[in-house]
């Protein structure tokens, strides 16, 4: 439906589609009112939303000016009140509203998932876990991966060759798994040394294990760094774009930093070379500076990190490396 919004009553109502773009009477008070396309109409109204958002920050500033003694002058007093790792602050419209107005100056419609960035589950501290330590935890997640494409009902992890140390830290993550509901049951079978764990089917589960992992680190590394630097960020995690020619693209982990320092992260946990031109050309289109779009490889070598970073226009980070990445941004 189309939409009209009377300039002299107010009167907001639909309309049919064959009348876009023509005047007709209001329904209320008979005044001449242009009749909108109802996503041009709410393009333009969020457009007005965000611009007096804007200018309520840029007042309260300057009515309240920080000091060292209290809050930095680009701090987020209400990120710090919050425990980043359990809550659903994140996961609001307002939260996002920088983001979309920063696409919507470079005229690319973009689509958000709320519950992308929404902590309260236990996504984020398995997730934080594995990237901790991947080369030890690298055999589970490879192992419930494959289970799930084969479509089998369980997974095991066999310790035998494992030092006493790694066994330990595997049982430790697959007895957490089963804690937070990752898996439907454990069993940790002491004579044949190995871990069996009865596999989850819901595909939000399917999703964290076939790479989200890495999406859920990489939101909370940038998460706590920004919090520890005490900056003013919006973040968004899975945000769908579509450009103006109609190329759609999805950003794993976006950040926008006091405004208008953008941070854009691209999360692989398996073949990425094949994607190197498709991010190069979402740069370019995006106007970002290489070391603003991070290539985030779980278990890339330092090494490739470092070289890869230097044929390229991009940064290539691993999950451990990524928050020294974040230094040389903010």
């Amino acid at each position: 439906m189309a939409v009209i919004r009377c300039n002299k009553c107010a009167l907001l109502a639909e309309q049919a589609d064959n009348l876009v773009n023509q005047n007709i009477a209001c329904p209320k008070c008979g005044t001449g009112t242009l009749v909108y396309p109802t996503l041009y109409f709410i393009e333009k109204l969020l457009d007005k939303y965000f611009t007096a958002q804007r200018e309520v920050i840029r007042l309260s500033s300057q009515a309240s000016p920080a000091t060292p003694q209290t809050a930095p002058a680009k701090g987020n007093d209400a990120i710090t009140a919050i425990d980043l790792a359990n809550t659903d602050f994140l996961a609001s419209e307002l939260q996002h509203g920088p983001i979309y107005d920063w696409f919507h100056k470079k005229q690319i419609k973009v689509q958000a998932n709320m519950r992308g960035v929404d902590t309260s589950g236990f996504f984020d501290e398995i997730a934080e876990i594995i990237g901790g330590n991947l080369p030890v935890l690298k055999e589970v997640l490879e192992r419930i991966r494959w289970s799930q494409q084969k479509e089998h009902a369980s997974a095991t992890i066999n310790l035998d060759k494992k030092s006493p140390e790694d066994a330990k830290a595997i049982s430790a993550f697959c007895q957490q798994l089963y804690d937070f509901s990752f898996v439907a049951k454990c069993f940790h079978n002491k004579p044949e040394n190995n871990v069996r764990v009865i596999l989850q089917t819901a595909p939000t589960i399917r999703n964290f294990f076939n790479g989200e992992w890495l999406e859920w680190h990489a939101l909370m590394t940038c998460l706590r760094y920004a919090k520890e630097r005490q900056r003013r960020f919006s973040c968004t995690r899975g945000l769908n774009l579509t450009l103006a020619n109609g190329d759609p693209y999805e950003i794993d982990v976006f950040m926008l930093i006091d405004g208008d320092t953008p941070i854009c992260i691209e999360c692989k946990s398996g073949e990425f070379r094949q994607n190197i031109d498709r991010y190069l050309a979402l740069k370019k289109r995006l106007g970002m500076d290489g070391r603003q779009f991070v290539m985030c490889i779980a278990g890339l070598s330092d090494e490739n990190a470092k070289a890869f970073s230097a044929m390229y226009d991009l940064t290539f980070a691993n999950e451990r490396t990524l928050a020294e990445r974040l230094t040389r941004l903010f």
